[in-house]
Formats: C-alpha cells, sequence, structure tokens
C-alpha cells in the first residue's frame, strides 16, 4: 500500500486523530510552556498532515487552497517564536485557524450528506465534524476576544496558550450544553454568539442522526 493510498483509505480515522490530539493533547502535560515550547509545532504539524486526505481526491485548485491554509497554521509557532505573541500575531492565528477548520468541516459535510450508506468512515466524518466545530468555535471567539479583550470574563489570561484552552472548554461545554457559567461572555455580541455556537451545535447533531438514520435506510432498502 502506498502512502497515497493509505491517506485514501483512512483519511477520516487520520484526520479524527489529529484533530483530537489538537484539541486535548495539553490533558496529559503538566505544564502549558512545555505545550507551547515543544509540543505546539508537532501538533500543527500533524494536524496538517493528517487533513490531505480529505481532499487528495479533489481538484488541483482546492488541495492548493488546502496546502495554504496548512502552511498558515504552521507557520504560527514560529511567527511567535521570532515576533513573540504579539496582538498582531494573536489575530492572525485565530483568523487562520477558523478558515482552515471551516474549509475541512466544508469538505466533511459535503461527504457526510451524499447519499450512500452507513459505514466506517460515515461513522468517523461524523465525530471529524463535531470535533471541526469545536476547533471553528474555539478560534472564532479567540478571534472576537483578541479583537476585544473585554468580551469574556473568567478567562485564564497567564499565557495565550491558556487563553486557547479556556476557550477549547467553553467552546465544548457550550456544543454539548453542559454550561457550567465559569467562564461568560461580557458583551452583547459575544452573548449572543455563544448562544449561536450551541444553536449550531444542536442543529449539527439534529441533521446529522437524520443523515445516518437516511443513508442506513437506504442500505436495508438495497439489500
Amino acid at each position: 500500500m502506498t502512502v497515497r493510498q493509505f491517506f485514501k483509505d483512512y483519511k477520516f480515522e487520520l484526520l479524527l486523530f489529529g484533530l483530537f490530539q489538537h484539541l486535548f493533547m495539553a490533558m496529559v502535560l503538566s505544564s502549558l510552556e512545555v505545550y507551547r515550547n515543544i509540543f505546539w509545532p508537532i501538533n500543527m504539524v500533524i494536524l496538517g498532515v493528517t487533513s490531505f486526505g480529505v481532499y487528495l481526491e479533489q481538484k488541483r485548485q482546492r488541495l492548493l487552497i488546502l496546502r495554504l491554509l496548512v502552511f498558515a497554521i504552521c507557520s504560527t509557532p514560529l511567527l511567535s517564536y521570532f515576533i513573540g505573541f504579539s496582538k498582531e500575531v494573536l489575530i492572525f492565528l485565530s483568523i487562520s485557524y477558523t478558515l482552515f477548520f471551516g474549509y475541512v468541516f466544508y469538505e466533511v459535510l459535503r461527504f457526510l450528506i451524499k447519499p450512500s450508506y452507513v459505514n466506517k468512515d460515515a461513522i468517523m466524518a461524523s465525530g471529524c465534524g463535531y470535533f471541526l466545530l469545536i476547533e471553528m468555535a474555539t478560534f472564532v471567539q479567540q478571534t472576537v476576544f483578541y479583537f476585544q479583550p473585554l468580551a469574556y470574563k473568567g478567562l485564564d489570561l497567564s499565557h495565550p496558550t491558556a487563553v486557547y484552552v479556556d476557550f477549547v472548554y467553553l467552546s465544548t461545554v457550550t456544543i454539548t450544553s453542559i454550561g457550567f457559567g465559569d467562564i461568560l461572555p461580557n458583551m452583547h455580541y459575544t452573548k449572543l454568539l455563544i448562544s449561536l455556537i450551541g444553536i449550531i451545535g444542536q442543529f449539527y447533531m439534529v441533521v446529522l442522526v437524520g443523515i445516518l438514520i437516511s443513508k442506513f435506510t437506504s442500505q436495508n432498502n438495497k439489500s
């Protein structure tokens, strides 16, 4: 089996792994500085590489867009090392990550709505879509925060990595409807943004269940 074939056959498993390690790698580290200095660049390379599988069968132009977005997200650790965590770097980071995750989510969603049947790829793609929603919600809110630092209260502001972890947490508890309330939106537009994220998360789950049931029904009718 060639490397290209491996990425085609296991594209959603690889992407799911890339997303999981990006969201939750810091959970097993004792220090966020260790994450920032050592694991963050590795983290982004893994995420970039594992995202290519979903676009291997697409047109060259679409694959080129993905390459540019991967370059943007992988360059952010280098920017932070040489320039530091300036406001401009953090805004560039947040916007480029949002665009990257949105672009990958679009392709995953296109796969899910294709008339097909429930198989391993459909289940894995469903999980990828859920994690991608958390990623997009994280970096959309992070973008808003770096434009307006008073937009949220309850964040750990000791380090940009701590802010990122807090937004992963906030996005996850919002999309899953847990909502502990320890981190709160502090402006009218962030309150509405949080509301919208929660609605989108629930809407995705409802639509996803409908898609999977439709695929399962279609599969049974054919058999």
